[in-house]
């Protein structure tokens, strides 16, 4: 569909399980926004977090894409929803002309080819995916699970994305419908075993737990400032207001990410901590693109 034929940049990192933090960040070509992602096992003695920083060229336009995946049952759904998702949603043909559904066709197709891969394991595995797609002045986040994004606009934490749990209203409803149940086991789960209502791979649970992101559209505009996207070992000990409060004075997005996973670190966070920030640039004057000094 005629994307550069260089990516423009690209940065992620697959760790080992026994792999200590892991950091780093770039700036998109065009000086619009700068990047940072932080990512640490934690107190697990396994990582089950994946994350996606990455810069491309569609149809000449830059576009960067940013996503966090907390893998469970195993690496294997977030590894490889990690590997393709982005591919899948740049080469889809409506990419640029209708974003929306190019995203949702991408995160379902995604899924199901995982689920096809999937046949010689008897084990389940499973991931969310909290994405977020800059096209122009178009932020599209996107999401399926509980790790979620936040954005500061106008000074101000604003969630972009919502948790997808089983004893949501609607999320409860919807499971009934397709004939499955929520039960309370130390908190709601689908069929009493996972504790989010959306996923990708699941096999056991698919009828029940989808893959259909929630998306929703933010302009890019000067009052907004960042993005925060991180898993929920990052979430369950730091609230949207604080993490939005940290991020604000540090301009180098990889050091602000770096804070929030060593924050969520000391606050007692049991689980694998993903932080990645994007900073717009925009509104900082043209002098101090992402520079800190």
């Amino acid at each position: 569909m005629g994307y550069l034929n260089s990516v423009l940049s690209s940065s992620s990192q697959v760790h080992a399980a026994d792999d200590g933090p892991v950091t780093g960040g770039g700036l998109s070509q065009n000086g619009k926004f700068s990047y940072g992602y932080a990512s640490s096992p934690g107190r697990r003695s396994s990582m089950e977090d994946f994350y996606e920083t990455r810069i491309d060229g569609v149809d000449g336009e830059i576009v960067g894409l940013f996503g966090v995946f907390d893998g469970h049952g195993g690496v294997r759904a977030a590894e490889y929803v990690k590997q393709n998702l982005f591919s899948n949603l740049i080469s889809h043909p409506k990419f640029i002309s209708d974003t929306k559904s190019a995203i949702s066709d991408a995160y379902n197709h995604t899924d199901s080819e995982f689920l096809k891969s999937e046949h010689s394991h008897n084990r389940d595995a499973g991931s969310t995916a909290s994405t977020a797609i800059l096209v122009g002045d178009r932020l599209l986040v996107a999401n399926v699970g509980d790790s979620r994004a936040v954005i500061c606009r106008g000074g101000n934490a604003i969630a972009v994305s919502r948790d997808h749990k089983p004893d949501q209203t609607d999320e409860r409803q919807r499971i009934e419908d397709a004939g499955g149940f929520v039960m309370w086991a130390g908190t709601w789960r689908v069929g009493g075993v996972l504790a989010v209502s959306r996923a990708f791979g699941d096999r056991l649970l698919k009828q029940y737990v989808v893959a259909d992101p929630e998306i929703q559209e933010e302009k890019v505009d000067s009052s907004l400032e960042f993005l925060i996207l991180a898993s929920d070992g990052l979430w369950d000990v730091v609230s949207n207001e604080e993490a939005v409060a940290m991020v604000k004075p540090i301009e180098d997005a990889e050091e602000a990410a770096k804070m929030l996973m060593l924050e969520a670190s000391k606050r007692g966070s049991a689980d694998n901590i993903t932080c990645v920030v994007v900073r717009f640039l925009a509104n900082q004057g043209a002098s101090s693109h992402g520079n800190s000094g």
